[in-house]
């Protein structure tokens, strides 16, 4: 083997070892030690609902997908899309709020920020409501004039379906 191959495999080998020490994977289930539990910071622009408080699992709906969050997490950054939030206090005790839409922050050091544009517990909501909001916004956005007028339609529809379904979910 020529000294070029010869450095050349060492320098991949090398290169190799280094990222392979440097991976991180998605955490499978929560560290049973007390210092393991995941620090929530929770934000709204006219409300703190959660300021680093100490929580066992955080589940969101975000763009890539439904997720659970647990300490040690892989960093991320998730856009939040109409969905559920599910803050998992302890093992016996679940709060569910329903966001229009924002972004997870999962940090290095097992915490976890969330900015969403509005939020509300799941159960201030009337389903009957949603169905007549629902059905309206699918009118407007049938018979909507004007481009812009579609488009608002159209987000209001994907609002309402999605809190239908996060309803649904529930019962």
């Amino acid at each position: 083997m020529s000294f070029l191959a010869r450095t050349a495999r060492a320098a991949f080998q090398l290169l190799l070892s280094s990222f392979l020490l440097s991976v991180r994977y998605y955490a499978t289930e929560a560290p049973a030690g007390s210092g393991d539990r995941l620090r929530l910071s929770f934000a709204l622009p006219h409300q703190t609902i959660y300021s680093k408080a100490e929580v066992q699992q955080v589940n969101i709906a975000s763009t890539a997908g439904d997720m659970g969050i647990l300490a040690n997490h892989v960093p991320s950054i998730e856009q939040l899309k109409p969905g559920v939030i599910e803050i998992l206090e302890n093992p016996n005790t679940s709060k569910k709020y329903f966001v229009s839409g924002g972004f997870a922050i999962v940090n290095p050091n097992s915490s976890l920020d969330i900015n969403a544009i509005e939020a509300f517990p799941l159960d201030e909501f009337s389903p009957e409501a949603i169905r007549t909001n629902l059905a309206e916004a699918q009118r407007v956005a049938s018979t909507a004039s004007t481009e812009e007028e579609k488009a608002v339609a159209k987000i209001e529809v994907e609002v309402y379906e999605a809190l239908q379904a996060a309803l649904g979910k529930t019962s």
